[in-house]
């Protein structure tokens, strides 16, 4: 064992507070100048988490205090992302388990402590944003042993410490009424209480990679903790691969140590430390490196299976290539598969039909990500709705994920949201009244989910909260309603015009704007009953000679419903795609042409 090495992960629901309570963590710990400009949610590197304002991957840093090494695993908060936290989780011995005073243990909560109870690792419980309005932070403590309870923790792991402070703030204390000071009291429960890393310094260099980084100038990283040995430049080891236990001699050329944001070169890491090794030219998550020429692969933990499935397609609009560079089918089929060497959580297959690719995931998060970073690459495709992947029971049943919901809405929109969910089959388990909202529980079908988040946002002015978690197959539902409008689908190529649109906003809601570029069989707007309506979006006013050509025709004309890329996913029809360019989101019909798609829907196949 390292005496002077610490590994933990911050774990815990989305907003509750992770990566601001490690930005006052790296501040204390000294990473950071006096003077130095910090910007906040310093860990959150990529430009998505910083829109978005959550984490997407799992990052690696660290800090010194009282001369020991702490190094910190930042997780993400949301369940779509939990391939994240479970690989995170194998390079660490214990957690900081973050509960927000006023909304306590979530679903992600609940999602990511089981995780850490079952790979035995100890638990330090943070109470954070004890300066909320309203919080109650020693309910809330209470609320996480009671959820420790539930989860079968250990008698060691029942007894973990507690701190309350705020992490925004910069303060901690061991109980409540104490001096608000400084971070202090949190490191040292951390050194009290969590291990240092279980590591034998003696036998050969080995260790699982448990994540993979990359650099223009080395390539691929390995990321990992060293379970045995030392790694130092130039050692010769081998990569055992997961996958059919293959073994490839290779030659460590760089090792990194992780410091603050960023990395430093060393000539040589310790065993129980987290490092990046470079000298791979194929590596994958779940891989091990041994210095040991019969040294055994490291065990790598399954992680839960992906729930949803979609295609992901060439782009075979008109207006292909206008706007992205990578459009053909052996750009997008060899991104998905870099995306597989980084993401252990998704899937990608080829399917029979060319340039069409098979991608299966936890959640419409997960894939709009995906699918965001490749349209800022450069990338134009096409992106179905996600469907569940199903099961067949052992009795020859047709099986369908399922779902725990939890939703906490204003008291006047109770009745919208119980509607909604008796539509999408969702079963009430349970019903909380809150201070000021109430939080409804229910089990329901991944199937029915899909959509359900913007719902609740439209029916509760943006103030409700949805959150769930993968809970088992059941018994298939049946239908269920997920959307009850048609589509106003153009029928014409062209540019759009305020006259043309004028009329057609009669219909229905408009997606698009004037002076837009749309084609035939383009969705162009929303037909509030529950049928597709083809309309002529480029209609242009002739001109006479009483009136000019745009004469009061945009005089009434309502600014068109702009969907986000996730929105947009989770809003398509089985038989439409969302076409996703590098400067544009266009909604289409799988089949453009009116008269084919009358040909398909006669025959079945639509």
């Amino acid at each position: 064992m390292n005496q002077n090495i610490r590994n933990i992960a911050i774990i815990a629901h989305v907003d509750h507070g992770k990566t601001t309570l490690v930005d006052k963590l790296l501040k204390e710990g000294g990473v950071y100048r006096a003077n130095q400009q910090v910007e906040e949610r310093a860990m959150d590197s990529m430009d998505l988490e910083k829109e978005k304002g959550i984490t997407i991957k799992a990052k690696n840093t660290s800090v010194h205090w009282k001369d020991k090494t702490i190094n910190i695993v930042d997780t993400p908060g949301h369940a779509d992302f939990g391939g994240e936290v479970e690989r995170a989780l194998r390079m660490v011995d214990g957690v900081l388990l973050v509960i927000d005073a006023y909304d306590g243990p979530q679903a992600q909560t609940r999602f990511v402590l089981r995780k850490a109870l079952a790979h035995g690792l100890k638990v330090v419980i943070v109470i954070n944003k004890i300066d909320r309005e309203n919080a109650e932070p020693a309910k809330m403590y209470d609320k996480v042993l009671e959820l420790l309870m539930e989860l079968n923790a250990t008698e060691e792991q029942f007894d973990a410490p507690v701190v309350y402070g705020s992490g925004r703030d910069g303060y901690m204390m061991m109980n409540l009424g104490e001096e608000k000071k400084d971070m202090s009291p949190l490191f040292q429960t951390v050194l009290d209480h969590i291990p240092p890393p279980f590591a034998k310094p003696s036998e050969p260099f080995h260790m699982l990679v448990s994540n993979i980084d990359w650099s223009d100038y080395v390539g691929r990283i390995a990321v990992g903790k060293i379970l045995g040995g030392t790694a130092n430049i130039g050692d010769t080891v081998y990569v055992v691969r997961h996958t059919d236990g293959k073994r490839v001699r290779a030659k460590i050329t760089k090792v990194f140590e992780f410091t603050g944001l960023g990395t430093t070169e060393t000539q040589s890491a310790v065993a129980g430390n987290i490092v990046g090794l470079s000298g791979f030219e194929d590596i994958d998550i779940g891989d091990t490196l041994t210095a040991d020429e019969a040294g055994h692969a490291l065990p790598f933990t399954q992680i839960d299976p992906p729930t949803l499935e979609m295609q992901f397609c060439v782009n075979d609009g008109p207006l292909v290539g206008q706007e992205g560079k990578l459009v053909t089918s052996r750009q997008l089929r060899e991104r998905l598969m870099r995306e597989l060497k980084t993401n252990v959580s998704i899937n990608i297959e080829d399917t029979d039909k060319a340039g069409i690719f098979n991608v299966k995931a936890r959640g419409a998060m997960q894939v709009a990500v995906l699918v965001e970073t490749m349209r800022r690459e450069g990338f134009e495709l096409l992106v179905s709705r996600p469907t569940v992947i199903e099961k067949t029971g052992p009795n020859g049943e047709r099986l369908e994920p399922y779902e725990t919901v939890w939703i906490e809405v204003p008291d006047e929109c109770v009745g919208a949201i119980m509607q909604n969910m008796a539509n999408r089959k969702g079963q009430l388990t349970n019903m909380e009244k809150l201070p000021h909202t109430t939080m409804i529980e229910a089990t329901i079908t991944t199937r029915g989910l899909i959509g359900m988040e913007i719902d609740v946002v439209n029916a509760t002015s943006g103030r409700g909260v949805l959150s769930h978690l993968f809970k088992e197959y059941g018994p298939y539902a049946g239908e269920v309603l997920t959307r009850l409008t048609g589509t106003l689908i153009a029928t014409e190529a062209g540019v759009t015009t305020p006259y043309a649109l004028v009329m057609c906003q009669e219909r229905g809601k408009l997606f698009v704007s004037p002076g837009e570029d749309v084609y035939e069989g383009m969705i162009v707007g929303e037909n509030p009953r529950n049928e597709d309506i083809s309309i002529n979006a480029v209609r242009e006013k002739k001109l006479t000679n009483f009136r000019s050509q745009g004469d009061g025709v945009a005089t009434g004309l309502t600014p068109a419903t702009k969907l986000s890329l996730e929105r947009a996913i989770e809003y398509v029809a089985i038989d439409e795609l969302v076409e996703v360019t590098p400067k544009s989101l266009r909604l289409r019909k799988r089949i453009l042409n009116q008269g084919e798609r009358q040909k398909a829907r006669k025959s079945g196949k639509n």
